[in-house]
């Protein structure tokens, strides 16, 4: 999508990444530096609203809101996306609407809201541009009814089953606590079969392990980068451990009695020689004891439940259980009779009243609840304590307004990050609401302070669940992100800063925290990480005129650079480095003229003419630069602002943007350009676009010339096996002539048609497409089979591995031509 030039008076729809709609007059005039806003006495003013308002209304049911559409809040989670879509398919589809010759229409434009919404990177595009952001294919196909009837969403109404996605997948299994996951396919039948017995499962074991779900159908990359090939996969994740498939019978006894192996928590038998000694052990260390006591008459815990709940309270309660037949006098000193089951807390006592919880039930879960119902909550932090136990000490802390935690999961807290150093207490902002005010706490939250101050630390913004909030815990103490105030913000700081303006609610704002966490450890000493929180710093915020959620900004002494690219740590390394050292050349009319116009024989340019206040153009400036990188060496890459040089663009025939243009090598014309016209605008897409322009320097190898030049040659090769039908050889082809440019006059490129030539691929022991193989040469005739297997598709790797061998190679290359002479 371009943004026409054309003179006129138009409504626009402007929606930030995450923020309100805003309807706006605007004029865009060929040579206007901005939009402008419409200036009108009030009685045109009205003329003008009468004439656009079909317009408005047509432009608001055409395309409307894609949240408003889905009935969802902007803050809504994938889950809570999909079941809104959901609710809507099963009402709006043209199946159900057969005589309805427009539920078509209205059903694709909700199923494109939908494909986008569900997509995070999508979201954040159109979050951030709207519809402008996004390619126009979204959301053109649908499933029938019966799909979305029975196939879709499959474990979205099932509380014990956590729906995963890539956005909070990785949080999940390396928070500590033992994940079981099912990795399905909507469209497999064999997981619609296992869908009960998960279910029951997962109400078996509620509570003790965490049992999850991943669609693939919705997170194929994610499964894919898992190496899940089938489906349904079941895995299951413990902390500092490969991950475990199973391959039983899909029974639940079997997932039950799988599972229970990873539950390793001791469950000690208590007898005279060992009881006190093991009780006094504990009671030091502020852990107690459920003992179940086993006679012939009452009830005491069978040998799962003891082992189930020794799982559930890990480093909270210790679990035991004593034999009243043989141990008969042991148990009458605990005043036991018969079967019974009891909660022993540090410092209790039989001989004190209350102290010791009695438990009525046998049912797991009932006696979870009651037991940590029943211990302490976490420490309480006062305002005379709080600065002297955070000054040297790592501490998480929950900050509450009212005497309880917010839940009494958290007791569990302290347990999860022990082994992490990190202390755990909770600040009552009733109380001590100067103190909370100080920090700008205004709701109920979690924060980690880092040990280097009160003022050092950073607020949870994820999900509320414990699990979530160990994995921010143990992140957060490791890297170097501040939750930042008007005290502490660095608007005058000579250190670089970057620093994200962000609103809570918003989720590719979520999304982007752990990002940061990751670029701030890689970049430690060289640039400060700080957020800041927009609902809560209006002013600060509109200082910036921050617009839209969120927004990053790099702050080096004087300069501003607002980050515009993926919201990954990667990204922001690519931004930074570019910053350090641009791969895009900023091009005037003097230096295009000179550098474009006057290009020395051989070279080649790629130029994005833009406008800065251009939605499309903005988002295609960070895959411009990621093109770029990808080309360097290879093809020059500039970009021309024609709000800043407009009469120049106008010279050059440029009427809209982005406008993107090629200046091929060797034209008798210096002025000859190719215009991309393809959909996409990703940096692979214009890459290999730019790459077309360039001479091959692939070579197509026949039986004859793969055995007289490969393997009867004194050359190095690389060899691209491929058959013309398949769609990943289709995909790697433009991978592999970058290849073949960043070795060139190293190592020779070819590549044999394996359609054409099935006989030499056979002899060469090829038997999937695409395959690379290396042939260095030693100094010998090399065999068919010789070739060394490359496992990669990237050009970068596969360079760098061949360069590595060739390396190691030397000293036998060096010692044959010692030998020749």
């Amino acid at each position: 999508m371009k943004t026409n030039m054309v003179t006129g008076v138009v409504s626009v729809l402007i929606k930030g990444r995450c923020g309100h709609r805003l309807v706006m007059g605007h004029r865009f005039d060929l040579g206007a530096r901005r939009p402008r806003a419409i200036q009108a006495t009030p009685p045109l003013l009205l003329l003008l609203l009468l004439l656009l308002l079909p317009l408005l209304v047509t432009v608001l049911a055409e395309g409307g809101d894609y949240y408003e559409l889905l009935g969802a809040n902007r803050e809504a989670t994938t889950r809570e996306i999909r079941q809104a879509f959901k609710k809507l398919a099963l009402t709006m589809h043209p199946d159900k609407n057969p005589g309805d010759a427009s539920a078509h229409d209205r059903f694709l434009k909700v199923n494109r809201a939908y494909e986008v919404l569900k997509d995070q990177d999508l979201r954040k595009k159109y979050d951030k541009y709207g519809e402008k952001g996004l390619d126009e294919q979204q959301g053109g196909r649908y499933e029938s009814w019966n799909f979305y009837r029975y196939d879709f969403g499959i474990y979205d109404d099932d509380l014990e089953i956590i729906t995963l996605d890539s956005g909070d997948f990785e949080a999940a299994v390396n928070s500590g606590e033992i994940w079981f996951i099912n990795f399905y396919s909507p469209r497999c039948s064999h997981c619609h079969q296992l869908a009960p017995t998960w279910r029951d499962f997962a109400k078996e074991m509620d509570g003790v392990i965490r049992i999850g779900a991943v669609n693939c159908g919705d997170n194929n990359h994610l499964c894919r980068r898992r190496g899940i090939n089938s489906y349904p996969s079941l895995y299951l994740f413990k902390a500092a451990q490969k991950p475990e498939k199973f391959h039983g019978d899909r029974s639940k006894d079997e997932l039950v009695r799988f599972t229970m192996k990873f539950i390793t928590t001791a469950v000690t038998r208590l007898w005279q020689g060992n009881v006190f000694a093991e009780v006094e052990t504990a009671f030091s260390s502020g852990i107690g004891w459920i003992i179940t006591f086993c006679s012939d008459t009452g009830d005491c815990l069978e040998p799962r439940t003891r082992q189930k709940l020794a799982g559930m309270l890990d480093g909270l309660v210790k679990v035991g259980w004593m034999d009243c037949v043989t141990e008969e006098q042991l148990c009458h000193s605990f005043q036991v009779n018969g079967g019974a089951t009891a909660l022993f807390p540090p410092e209790s006592s039989l001989d004190l009243q209350g102290s010791v919880l009695w438990l009525k039930t046998l049912d797991s879960k009932e006696i979870y609840t009651q037991v940590i119902e029943h211990l302490p909550d976490l420490e309480l932090l006062t305002t005379h304590s709080f600065q002297s136990k955070l000054s040297h000490h790592r501490w998480l802390v929950s900050f509450t307004f009212g005497h309880r935690s917010s839940s009494n999961d958290y007791k569990k807290l302290q347990a999860r990050l022990r082994d992490d150093h990190i202390q755990v207490g909770r600040v009552d902002c009733l109380t001590d609401s100067q103190l909370c005010q100080s920090l700008y706490i205004q709701k109920p939250c979690v924060a980690v302070f880092k040990g280097l101050g009160i003022h050092d630390f950073e607020i949870h913004h994820g999900k509320d669940v414990l699990y979530n909030i160990v994995a921010f815990a143990k992140d957060s103490v490791g890297a170097h992100v501040t939750t930042l105030r008007p005290d502490n913000f660095p608007s005058d700081r000579k250190e670089p800063w970057l620093v994200d303006f962000f609103a809570p609610w918003c989720p590719p704002c979520r999304a982007l925290l752990p990002e940061l966490r990751k670029a701030s450890i890689q970049l430690a000493g060289q640039m400060k990480f700080g957020t800041l929180d927009c609902t809560i710093h209006h002013n600060l915020c509109s200082m910036y005129k921050i617009q839209a959620y969120p927004t990053t900004v790099i702050f080096n002494g004087s300069s501003v650079h607002e980050y515009e690219g993926q919201h990954s740590a990667d990204g922001i390394l690519e931004f930074i480095q570019d910053l350090v050292s641009p791969s895009v050349v900023i091009l005037d009319p003097s230096s295009f003229k000179d550098r474009v116009r006057g290009r020395a024989e051989g070279q080649v340019w790629a130029v994005d003419f833009y406008a800065p206040w251009c939605g499309p153009c903005q988002a295609l400036m960070p895959e411009w630069r990621r093109m770029a990188r990808m080309l360097s060496g290879q093809i020059l890459v500039g970009s021309v602002d024609c709000q800043r040089f407009q009469s120049f663009c106008q010279s050059q025939g440029v009427r809209a943007y982005p406008e993107v243009r090629l200046y091929p090598s060797n034209t008798p014309r210096t002025d000859h350009y190719m215009s991309y016209n393809g959909w996409h605008r990703d940096a692979h897409s214009l890459r290999t676009w730019a790459l077309s322009s360039l001479p091959s320097a692939v070579e197509d190898l026949t039986p004859d010339s793969f055995r007289s030049q490969v393997l009867s040659g004194q050359d190095h090769w690389v060899v691209d096996f491929y058959a013309p039908w398949c769609g990943p050889c289709q995909h790697f082809a433009p991978e592999f002539e970058v290849l073949s440019q960043i070795v060139k006059g190293e190592i020779r490129a070819g590549k044999v048609d394996c359609q054409a030539h099935h006989q030499t691929c056979q002899s060469a022991g090829i038997n999937a497409y695409p395959t690379v193989r290396f042939y260095p040469h030693l100094g010998t005739r090399r065999h068919e089979h010789s070739g060394e297997h490359i496992n990669s598709r990237d050009a970068n790797v596969i360079a760098d591995t061949m360069r590595q061998r060739l390396q190691r190679l030397l000293p036998r290359l060096h010692s044959k031509a010692k030998d020749e002479l």
